[in-house]
């Protein structure tokens, strides 16, 4: 019988986050790429695979099916065998998983995983077009209009047909899906906009401690609560922001020998369920939990998918980390020094938001805590670690949901 042989992450390397007008999907990879091998200690000839996540390239600038391929045509990676992954805003740690895959079934050594994303530009409509693609669009004429409008060069015949005018308003479809859903978590836990702009106080915080976050600015409850309105109950600050971004994962099947060794014991995907049922994060985290053999009371430092600050709430209930969020983060169980810190990193809110690079950015950032070199906002002692990451909307929930479960070794 054979016995499973757990991944290690021997390096990981990221780019700063937020708006880079000069970068390209491009220049965000090979600084990442390089980051991540120098951290290993390896060199690009060490890689067996590149596993090469992107969500929104072909929508941006129309670069579809060889997304990887062209990125890194200009390092010595180009001729290593690579595959791309799409899967929304879970497209890197869908790659982290199919890397994991590749080093446990013995058909590569070192797997290469790099998440990159080039979302801002001027037209910002243009942007919140492209993310509404993440959904089934079946279901949402309104969105697909937006983003035949503004992404796909206007509406077509059967539209004028039946009376569409050609003056779609894209707003952000997902902020107005996450805010349905934080009415419904509201009128159910009794949460107030004062226990959502905490949560975003409490992110921003931790990003001040991290260089490479895009807002490293501290704000307070009442800035939040006066911020812009984007849609009821969320305002400008309890939403993550725009962002460009790169992030890299070097994946081997040894431990490496510059750092303290880190362990990937589970990687675990699920798809949408619908509206009844446990949602695609709960069944996640139970496999992931299985798998890595560990209870959720033995989670040390978690990141989480926090697109809108009220999901983080919900999303440490359905993680089984405790059946209240709002009591677990007004006792201060969620802050660095409390029970479980929760999004060390500043989190999407703080950290920022480039889709396709957010979950290795989440591994980069659990990493550095489980070697203990995070500074000013390491989590102490810490020895486990989970990343749960969710991707489009489907029913009113996340499409995909990736829960990672890492361990340091010492």
């Amino acid at each position: 019988m054979s016995v499973r042989a757990d991944p290690f992450v021997a390096g990981v390397g990221m780019t700063a986050f937020g708006i880079a007008p000069e970068a390209t999907v491009r220049s965000l990879a090979e600084h990442a790429v390089a980051a991540a091998l120098a951290d290993a200690g390896l060199t690009p000839e060490s890689v067996d695979l590149v596993v090469f996540a992107n969500a929104a390239g072909g929508l941006y600038d129309g670069q579809e099916m060889i997304r990887g391929e062209v990125a890194l045509r200009g390092t010595a990676l180009a001729g290593t065998a690579l595959v791309n992954v799409e899967n929304a805003c879970a497209s890197a740690s869908s790659a982290l998983a199919v890397g994991c895959m590749a080093i446990r079934s013995g058909s590569a050594r070192v797997v290469l995983v790099v998440g990159a994303e080039k979302l801002a530009q001027p037209a910002r409509e243009r942007t919140f077009a492209m993310l509404g693609g993440a959904v089934d669009l079946g279901d949402h004429p309104t969105i697909q209009r937006g983003l035949r409008r503004h992404v796909l060069g206007g509406l077509d015949d059967a539209d004028a047909a039946d009376g569409v005018e050609d003056d779609t308003v894209v707003a952000s479809p997902f902020m107005a899906m996450y805010a349905e859903r934080t009415r419904r978590y509201q009128e159910r836990s009794g949460a107030t906009d004062r226990d959502l702009a905490a949560v975003s106080v409490k992110n921003r915080a931790h990003g001040a401690a991290n260089p490479l976050a895009q807002f490293r600015r501290p704000v307070d409850l009442d800035e939040v609560l006066a911020s812009r309105p984007i849609a009821d109950p969320l305002r400008l600050l309890m939403c993550s922001p725009i962002a460009d971004g790169a992030a890299a994962v070097v994946l081997t099947a040894v431990p490496g020998s510059q750092w303290p060794a880190v362990a990937v014991r589970a990687c675990e995907i699920r798809t949408g369920t619908g509206t009844d049922g446990a949602g695609p994060v709960a069944v996640a985290a139970a496999a992931a939990y299985d798998v890595a053999g560990v209870d959720p009371t033995e989670i040390d430092v978690v990141e989480v998918h926090d697109a809108a600050a009220s999901a983080e709430l919900w999303v440490v209930e359905e993680l089984g980390l405790t059946d209240d969020g709002v009591r677990w983060h007004s006792e201060g169980a969620t802050r660095i020094g409390g029970r479980q810190p929760v999004n060390p990193s500043g989190g999407l809110l703080a950290r920022g938001h480039p889709i396709g690079a957010t979950g290795a950015a989440q591994i980069v950032e659990l990493v550095t805590q489980l070697r203990g070199a995070a500074g000013g906002r390491q989590v102490d002692g810490a020895r486990l670690a989970l990343a749960e990451n969710g991707g489009g909307i489907l029913d009113g929930r996340e499409a995909v949901a990736v829960v990672t479960v890492l361990e340091g070794v010492r």
